[in-house]
């Protein structure tokens, strides 16, 4: 039976209390997922919906990336599609959430958000804590600044927590949600760094992109409606169409 892995993020719709081991399973699952839809098969699939709820786990917590309802096929030497805005707020990547973009670095930053969700044990945007707590993504990178990263660690991520392990996770989370897409790493050397295969070069991370602030004031003055929605609601346009599991 699988179970939604917003039992990390602190949702409340599972009971069960993740281990920091069974976290990194899950993260470097999902990453490994991602690179092979991205680089492991032609033509390229771009999920366009990467979020905790998307990713079931089965019972021995291997993740799956769930719904591929809203997924678009990356036609060969395309950059890019243009397609109507859909997802989630607080997972979209600016270029996609303000032009309507879609790259696979748009599942790349959907992706550094989770990383952060998984670590810090909780959702990316809760609307009930003080206003400066309230975007996990900015909080993260005022610790980095502040050279206190670990303090965004989940306090109850278990006896078996690795600091170092999961400052690194959270440091990859940055990298994969900057403002520049052509800075975000792709997920092949993602995966290389969760693993320790691959170092982290600290000084290419630069301040991530926040959808909720800057970019509502600078979204296109001709955007349609469906875009006007997605920005004013939580939830952003959702598929009922096929929810395909993806084994990893």
């Amino acid at each position: 039976m699988c179970v939604p892995s917003y039992g990390i993020a602190g949702s409340g719709r599972s009971n069960i209390r993740f281990n920091w081991r069974a976290r990194v399973k899950i993260a470097v699952g999902v990453a490994r997922g991602l690179a092979y839809l991205h680089d492991g098969i032609r033509p390229p699939i771009i999920h366009r919906d990467i979020k905790a709820s998307n990713i079931l786990l089965d019972k021995d917590l291997t993740p799956k990336i769930s719904d591929f309802g809203l997924a678009r096929l990356l036609p060969p030497n395309a950059t890019h599609v243009s397609t109507r805005v859909a997802g989630t707020i607080g997972y979209l990547a600016p270029e996609y959430a303000v032009r309507g973009q879609v790259t696979k670095k748009s599942d790349i930053y959907s992706f550094g958000v989770l990383l952060l969700e998984i670590v810090a044990g909780r959702c990316n945007y809760n609307s009930r804590l003080p206003q400066g707590d309230q975007f996990l993504l900015e909080k993260t990178w005022a610790y980095y600044v502040q050279g206190k990263l670990e303090k965004v660690i989940d306090a109850e991520a278990g006896e078996d927590l690795n600091v170092e392990e999961a400052c690194r996770f959270l440091k990859v989370g940055l990298l994969c949600a900057q403002d520049a897409m052509k800075l975000r790493p792709n997920m092949a050397s993602v995966v290389l760094m969760l693993i320790g295969e691959k170092g982290i070069s600290v000084d290419r991370i630069t301040k991530p992109a926040v959808i909720g602030d800057p970019y509502l004031d600078r979204r296109p003055s001709n955007a349609d409606s469906t875009t006007m929605k997605s920005f004013a609601t939580t939830e952003a346009l959702t598929s009922s169409e096929a929810n395909t599991e993806w084994s990893l």
